[in-house]
Protein backbone atom coordinates (compact mmCIF):
# COMPACT_ATOMS: atom_id res chain seq x y z
CA UNK A 1 0.00 0.00 0.00
CA UNK A 2 1.99 2.83 -1.32
CA UNK A 3 1.21 6.26 1.38
CA UNK A 4 2.50 9.32 -0.94
CA UNK A 5 2.86 12.47 0.50
CA UNK A 6 2.94 15.77 -1.77
CA UNK A 7 5.26 18.83 0.04
CA UNK A 8 8.49 18.35 2.42
CA UNK A 9 7.76 20.97 5.00
CA UNK A 10 7.53 20.23 8.49
CA UNK A 11 4.15 18.42 8.20
CA UNK A 12 5.16 16.23 5.64
CA UNK A 13 8.49 15.02 6.93
CA UNK A 14 7.15 14.75 10.65
CA UNK A 15 4.34 12.34 8.78
CA UNK A 16 7.20 9.94 6.99
CA UNK A 17 9.18 10.35 10.11
CA UNK A 18 6.52 8.70 12.62
CA UNK A 19 5.76 6.20 9.76
CA UNK A 20 9.52 5.13 9.45
CA UNK A 21 9.73 4.95 13.43
CA UNK A 22 6.80 2.23 12.54
CA UNK A 23 8.16 0.57 10.47
CA UNK A 24 5.62 1.86 7.62
CA UNK A 25 7.39 3.17 3.81
CA UNK A 26 6.19 6.63 2.37
CA UNK A 27 6.91 8.47 -0.24
CA UNK A 28 7.46 12.03 -0.15
CA UNK A 29 7.33 14.23 -3.52
CA UNK A 30 8.49 18.27 -3.04
CA UNK A 31 8.19 20.75 -6.25
CA UNK A 32 11.62 22.32 -5.14
CA UNK A 33 14.64 20.89 -6.75
CA UNK A 34 16.95 20.36 -3.80
CA UNK A 35 16.48 20.42 -0.27
CA UNK A 36 18.80 23.85 -0.71
CA UNK A 37 17.11 25.02 -3.36
CA UNK A 38 15.55 28.02 -1.27
CA UNK A 39 16.06 29.52 2.42
CA UNK A 40 13.44 28.09 5.03
CA UNK A 41 12.61 31.17 6.73
CA UNK A 42 13.10 32.43 10.45
CA UNK A 43 12.92 31.22 13.77
CA UNK A 44 9.98 29.01 15.34
CA UNK A 45 8.63 28.93 18.32
CA UNK A 46 8.28 24.96 19.28
CA UNK A 47 5.72 24.29 22.35
CA UNK A 48 3.21 21.85 21.19
CA UNK A 49 4.73 20.68 18.27
CA UNK A 50 7.25 18.79 20.93
CA UNK A 51 4.89 15.77 21.30
CA UNK A 52 5.54 15.11 17.66
CA UNK A 53 9.29 15.48 17.72
CA UNK A 54 9.13 12.49 20.78
CA UNK A 55 6.89 10.74 18.73
CA UNK A 56 9.60 10.38 15.64
CA UNK A 57 12.17 9.70 18.40
CA UNK A 58 13.77 13.03 18.00
CA UNK A 59 12.97 15.17 20.52
CA UNK A 60 16.68 15.12 22.45
CA UNK A 61 18.15 16.25 18.89
CA UNK A 62 15.63 18.95 19.14
CA UNK A 63 16.49 19.79 22.07
CA UNK A 64 20.37 20.37 21.08
CA UNK A 65 19.42 22.41 18.40
CA UNK A 66 16.84 24.55 20.37
CA UNK A 67 17.60 28.08 21.84
CA UNK A 68 15.91 28.47 25.25
CA UNK A 69 17.60 31.93 25.40
CA UNK A 70 14.88 32.75 22.25
CA UNK A 71 12.21 32.70 24.65
CA UNK A 72 13.77 36.20 25.39
CA UNK A 73 10.63 39.09 24.65
CA UNK A 74 10.85 42.64 24.72
CA UNK A 75 7.96 44.91 24.15
CA UNK A 76 7.61 48.54 23.29
CA UNK A 77 5.58 51.64 21.75
CA UNK A 78 6.82 53.60 18.94
CA UNK A 79 7.89 56.45 20.86
CA UNK A 80 10.33 53.93 22.72
CA UNK A 81 8.53 53.24 25.88
CA UNK A 82 9.57 49.76 27.00
CA UNK A 83 6.62 47.94 28.03
CA UNK A 84 7.91 44.45 28.99
CA UNK A 85 11.16 42.61 29.36
CA UNK A 86 11.30 38.66 29.88
CA UNK A 87 14.96 37.61 30.11
CA UNK A 88 15.50 33.77 30.23
CA UNK A 89 17.31 32.33 33.22
CA UNK A 90 20.20 29.90 31.78
CA UNK A 91 18.44 26.79 33.66
CA UNK A 92 14.90 28.05 32.37
CA UNK A 93 12.99 24.49 30.71
CA UNK A 94 12.41 24.35 26.90
CA UNK A 95 8.51 24.57 26.85
CA UNK A 96 8.47 27.07 24.38
CA UNK A 97 11.94 27.42 22.84
CA UNK A 98 13.01 29.21 19.66
CA UNK A 99 14.78 26.93 16.40
CA UNK A 100 15.72 28.13 13.05
CA UNK A 101 13.09 26.13 11.08
CA UNK A 102 16.21 25.24 8.40
CA UNK A 103 17.47 23.24 10.99
CA UNK A 104 13.99 21.62 12.30
CA UNK A 105 13.91 21.04 8.90
CA UNK A 106 17.00 19.35 8.31
CA UNK A 107 16.75 16.91 11.72
CA UNK A 108 13.43 15.60 10.07
CA UNK A 109 15.07 15.18 6.52
CA UNK A 110 18.02 13.64 8.07
CA UNK A 111 16.10 11.05 9.78
CA UNK A 112 14.22 9.67 6.90
CA UNK A 113 16.05 6.45 4.81
CA UNK A 114 17.98 7.88 1.48
CA UNK A 115 15.17 8.64 -0.92
CA UNK A 116 12.45 9.01 0.71
CA UNK A 117 12.00 12.47 -0.89
CA UNK A 118 11.87 12.69 -4.08
CA UNK A 119 13.13 16.58 -5.21
CA UNK A 120 11.86 18.50 -8.02
CA UNK A 121 8.64 16.75 -8.51
CA UNK A 122 5.88 19.59 -8.93
CA UNK A 123 2.49 17.96 -8.29
CA UNK A 124 -0.30 19.06 -10.67
CA UNK A 125 -3.33 16.83 -10.05
CA UNK A 126 -4.24 13.37 -9.12
CA UNK A 127 -7.28 11.07 -10.32
CA UNK A 128 -7.74 6.93 -9.98
CA UNK A 129 -4.90 6.54 -7.46
CA UNK A 130 -2.71 8.24 -10.42
CA UNK A 131 -0.23 11.67 -9.30
CA UNK A 132 0.30 13.50 -12.21
CA UNK A 133 3.98 16.13 -12.29
CA UNK A 134 4.28 19.26 -14.26
CA UNK A 135 7.44 17.39 -16.12
CA UNK A 136 4.94 15.16 -17.21
CA UNK A 137 5.73 12.09 -15.10
CA UNK A 138 3.04 10.40 -13.02
CA UNK A 139 3.08 8.15 -10.17
CA UNK A 140 0.06 5.62 -8.04
CA UNK A 141 -0.83 5.94 -4.34
CA UNK A 142 -3.10 4.01 -2.13
CA UNK A 143 -3.30 7.30 0.55
CA UNK A 144 -2.24 10.76 -0.63
CA UNK A 145 -1.29 13.32 1.85
CA UNK A 146 -1.75 16.87 0.86
CA UNK A 147 1.46 18.98 2.93
CA UNK A 148 1.80 21.19 -0.13
CA UNK A 149 1.11 24.38 2.40
CA UNK A 150 -0.78 27.19 1.86
CA UNK A 151 -1.11 27.29 -1.90
CA UNK A 152 -1.92 23.39 -1.42
CA UNK A 153 -2.97 22.07 -4.80
CA UNK A 154 -4.37 18.64 -3.25
CA UNK A 155 -6.83 20.58 -1.29
CA UNK A 156 -8.77 21.17 -4.12
CA UNK A 157 -9.33 17.36 -4.27
CA UNK A 158 -11.31 17.87 -0.93
CA UNK A 159 -12.86 21.40 -0.52
CA UNK A 160 -13.13 24.70 -2.62
CA UNK A 161 -12.14 26.60 0.27
CA UNK A 162 -9.24 28.88 -0.69
CA UNK A 163 -7.32 31.09 1.30
CA UNK A 164 -8.59 35.10 1.61
CA UNK A 165 -6.50 37.79 2.49
CA UNK A 166 -6.89 39.56 6.30
CA UNK A 167 -5.75 42.75 5.53
CA UNK A 168 -2.13 42.04 6.65
CA UNK A 169 0.81 42.43 4.53
CA UNK A 170 4.21 42.41 5.93
CA UNK A 171 7.39 43.48 4.79
CA UNK A 172 10.51 40.61 5.96
CA UNK A 173 14.32 42.34 5.76
CA UNK A 174 17.44 41.02 7.29
CA UNK A 175 20.61 42.42 9.22
CA UNK A 176 22.98 39.52 8.68
CA UNK A 177 25.50 39.30 11.51
CA UNK A 178 24.30 41.56 13.62
CA UNK A 179 26.86 41.46 16.85
CA UNK A 180 29.91 42.56 14.16
CA UNK A 181 27.97 44.51 12.31
CA UNK A 182 26.08 46.64 14.29
CA UNK A 183 26.72 45.60 18.28
CA UNK A 184 24.52 48.60 19.63
CA UNK A 185 21.42 46.65 17.82
CA UNK A 186 22.27 43.63 18.63
CA UNK A 187 21.84 44.70 22.23
CA UNK A 188 18.98 46.25 21.47
CA UNK A 189 17.06 43.26 20.61
CA UNK A 190 19.02 41.11 22.46
CA UNK A 191 18.72 37.25 21.90
CA UNK A 192 15.06 36.58 21.37
CA UNK A 193 12.33 38.76 20.35
CA UNK A 194 11.82 42.72 19.92
CA UNK A 195 8.26 43.28 19.69
CA UNK A 196 7.38 47.47 18.73
CA UNK A 197 3.50 48.12 18.01
CA UNK A 198 1.28 50.83 17.48
CA UNK A 199 -0.50 53.49 14.49
CA UNK A 200 -1.42 50.10 12.87
CA UNK A 201 2.02 48.49 12.16
CA UNK A 202 4.19 46.44 14.14
CA UNK A 203 7.61 45.85 13.83
CA UNK A 204 8.98 42.62 15.37
CA UNK A 205 12.76 42.19 15.05
CA UNK A 206 13.76 38.61 16.14
CA UNK A 207 17.43 37.10 16.72
CA UNK A 208 18.29 33.66 14.35
CA UNK A 209 20.57 31.16 15.30
CA UNK A 210 22.63 31.98 12.28
CA UNK A 211 23.54 35.20 13.86
CA UNK A 212 21.41 37.33 12.11
CA UNK A 213 18.12 39.36 12.80
CA UNK A 214 15.35 39.03 10.69
CA UNK A 215 12.91 42.27 10.63
CA UNK A 216 9.26 41.78 9.88
CA UNK A 217 6.97 45.35 9.13
CA UNK A 218 3.66 44.35 9.16
CA UNK A 219 0.72 47.01 7.67
CA UNK A 220 -2.62 45.71 9.37
CA UNK A 221 -5.94 47.28 7.50
CA UNK A 222 -4.55 47.27 4.38
CA UNK A 223 -5.49 45.68 1.00
CA UNK A 224 -4.64 42.25 -1.10
CA UNK A 225 -2.54 44.60 -3.53
CA UNK A 226 -1.06 47.03 -1.01
CA UNK A 227 2.26 46.25 -2.21
CA UNK A 228 1.12 47.15 -5.81
CA UNK A 229 -0.34 50.46 -4.53
CA UNK A 230 1.79 51.53 -1.47
CA UNK A 231 4.46 52.81 -3.80
CA UNK A 232 7.28 51.28 -2.62
CA UNK A 233 9.68 50.15 -5.41
CA UNK A 234 10.56 46.99 -4.09
CA UNK A 235 12.19 46.04 -6.60
CA UNK A 236 15.27 49.09 -5.66
CA UNK A 237 15.96 47.74 -1.98
CA UNK A 238 17.81 50.89 -1.10
CA UNK A 239 14.91 52.99 -2.05
CA UNK A 240 12.52 50.74 -0.76
CA UNK A 241 14.36 50.73 2.65
CA UNK A 242 14.02 54.76 2.75
CA UNK A 243 10.20 54.92 1.97
CA UNK A 244 9.48 52.03 4.89
CA UNK A 245 11.43 54.55 7.24
CA UNK A 246 9.31 57.06 5.69
CA UNK A 247 5.99 54.75 7.14
CA UNK A 248 7.32 54.89 10.54
CA UNK A 249 7.75 58.53 10.31
CA UNK A 250 7.50 59.50 14.31
CA UNK A 251 9.05 56.77 15.37
CA UNK A 252 12.01 56.16 18.04
CA UNK A 253 15.31 56.55 15.36
CA UNK A 254 16.36 53.14 17.00
CA UNK A 255 13.69 51.27 15.27
CA UNK A 256 14.25 52.82 11.73
CA UNK A 257 17.98 52.37 12.22
CA UNK A 258 16.95 48.91 12.51
CA UNK A 259 15.63 49.28 9.01
CA UNK A 260 18.76 50.99 7.59
CA UNK A 261 20.48 48.37 8.56
CA UNK A 262 19.36 45.64 6.79
CA UNK A 263 20.26 44.31 3.58
CA UNK A 264 19.10 43.81 0.09
CA UNK A 265 16.92 40.78 0.97
CA UNK A 266 12.97 42.07 0.68
CA UNK A 267 10.00 39.26 0.43
CA UNK A 268 6.79 40.43 0.37
CA UNK A 269 4.27 38.82 2.04
CA UNK A 270 0.29 39.02 1.65
CA UNK A 271 -1.29 36.96 5.13
CA UNK A 272 -3.99 34.54 4.10
CA UNK A 273 -5.90 32.14 5.98
CA UNK A 274 -8.40 29.74 5.27
CA UNK A 275 -11.64 29.74 7.10
CA UNK A 276 -11.48 28.65 11.08
CA UNK A 277 -13.48 25.49 11.91
CA UNK A 278 -13.14 24.62 8.12
CA UNK A 279 -13.70 20.71 7.88
CA UNK A 280 -14.63 18.15 5.01
CA UNK A 281 -16.45 15.05 4.38
CA UNK A 282 -13.58 11.81 4.82
CA UNK A 283 -12.55 10.28 1.64
CA UNK A 284 -10.60 6.95 2.01
CA UNK A 285 -7.67 7.82 0.22
CA UNK A 286 -6.98 11.53 0.54
CA UNK A 287 -6.33 13.83 3.83
CA UNK A 288 -4.94 16.95 4.47
CA UNK A 289 -2.40 18.55 7.22
CA UNK A 290 -0.68 21.91 8.22
CA UNK A 291 -1.10 25.26 6.63
CA UNK A 292 -3.04 22.83 3.64
CA UNK A 293 -5.52 22.22 5.85
CA UNK A 294 -6.19 24.87 8.50
CA UNK A 295 -3.91 27.89 7.11
CA UNK A 296 -3.94 30.40 10.29
CA UNK A 297 -3.05 33.88 10.85
CA UNK A 298 1.16 33.85 11.75
CA UNK A 299 1.17 34.02 15.24
CA UNK A 300 3.16 30.98 16.72
CA UNK A 301 0.79 28.10 16.18
CA UNK A 302 1.02 26.95 12.75
CA UNK A 303 4.22 24.80 12.84
CA UNK A 304 3.26 23.13 15.98
CA UNK A 305 -0.27 22.11 14.07
CA UNK A 306 1.84 20.91 11.15
CA UNK A 307 4.08 18.60 13.01
CA UNK A 308 1.62 17.54 15.29
CA UNK A 309 -0.71 16.42 12.43
CA UNK A 310 1.93 14.67 11.04
CA UNK A 311 2.69 12.65 13.91
CA UNK A 312 -1.03 12.14 15.19
CA UNK A 313 -1.50 11.02 11.19
CA UNK A 314 0.98 8.86 11.31
CA UNK A 315 0.11 7.16 14.84
CA UNK A 316 -3.28 6.55 13.25
CA UNK A 317 -1.92 4.72 10.04
CA UNK A 318 0.20 2.55 12.29
CA UNK A 319 -2.37 1.82 14.33
CA UNK A 320 -4.87 0.81 11.48
CA UNK A 321 -2.48 -0.30 8.64
CA UNK A 322 -4.48 -2.46 6.97
CA UNK A 323 -7.80 0.22 6.98
CA UNK A 324 -6.62 3.34 5.79
CA UNK A 325 -10.38 5.14 5.45
CA UNK A 326 -11.04 4.17 9.59
CA UNK A 327 -6.91 6.08 9.77
CA UNK A 328 -8.16 9.08 7.99
CA UNK A 329 -11.38 9.52 10.08
CA UNK A 330 -9.61 9.00 13.44
CA UNK A 331 -6.67 11.32 12.48
CA UNK A 332 -9.16 14.15 11.16
CA UNK A 333 -11.83 13.85 13.88
CA UNK A 334 -9.18 14.60 16.40
CA UNK A 335 -7.44 17.46 13.87
CA UNK A 336 -10.55 19.34 13.07
CA UNK A 337 -10.81 19.86 16.86
CA UNK A 338 -7.27 20.56 17.74
CA UNK A 339 -6.66 23.02 14.88
CA UNK A 340 -10.09 24.56 15.09
CA UNK A 341 -9.17 25.77 18.78
CA UNK A 342 -5.58 26.63 17.43
CA UNK A 343 -7.31 28.92 14.66
CA UNK A 344 -9.84 30.50 16.71
CA UNK A 345 -7.12 31.76 19.36
CA UNK A 346 -4.91 32.59 16.13
CA UNK A 347 -7.36 34.53 15.11
CA UNK A 348 -7.96 36.43 18.66
CA UNK A 349 -4.65 37.09 18.98
CA UNK A 350 -4.62 38.84 15.02
CA UNK A 351 -7.50 40.75 16.17
CA UNK A 352 -5.98 42.23 19.09
CA UNK A 353 -2.66 42.77 17.11
CA UNK A 354 -4.62 44.62 14.16
CA UNK A 355 -6.24 46.90 17.21
CA UNK A 356 -5.59 50.67 17.67
CA UNK A 357 -4.31 49.50 21.34
CA UNK A 358 -2.56 46.88 20.46
CA UNK A 359 0.59 47.39 22.44
CA UNK A 360 -1.39 48.03 25.63
CA UNK A 361 -3.47 44.69 24.68
CA UNK A 362 -0.40 42.43 24.11
CA UNK A 363 0.95 43.48 27.48
CA UNK A 364 -2.16 42.76 29.15
CA UNK A 365 -1.98 39.46 27.36
CA UNK A 366 1.60 38.22 28.57
CA UNK A 367 0.53 40.16 32.41
CA UNK A 368 -3.09 39.54 32.72
CA UNK A 369 -4.27 40.82 36.15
Amino acid sequence: MTITIVGAGLGGLALARVLHVNGIDAVVYEREPSRGARGQGGMLDIHSGQRALREAGLIDQFFAIARGEGQDMRLLEPDGTLLLQEDTPEDAPLLRPEVDRADLRSLLLDSLPEHTVRWGHAFESADNGLLHFADGSSATYDLLVGADGAGSRVRALLTDARPTHIGQNVVELSIPDIDRTHPDLAAMVGRGNYWVLGDGKSLAAQRNGDGRVRVGLSFYNTAEDWFATSGIPFDDPAAARARLIEELNGWDPRFTALIAACDDTIRQWPISTLPVGLTWPSTPDVTLLGDAAHLMPPVGEGANMALLDGALLGLALAAHPDDFPAAIKEYEREMFERSSAAARMSADMQELLMSPDASQKLLAFFQPG
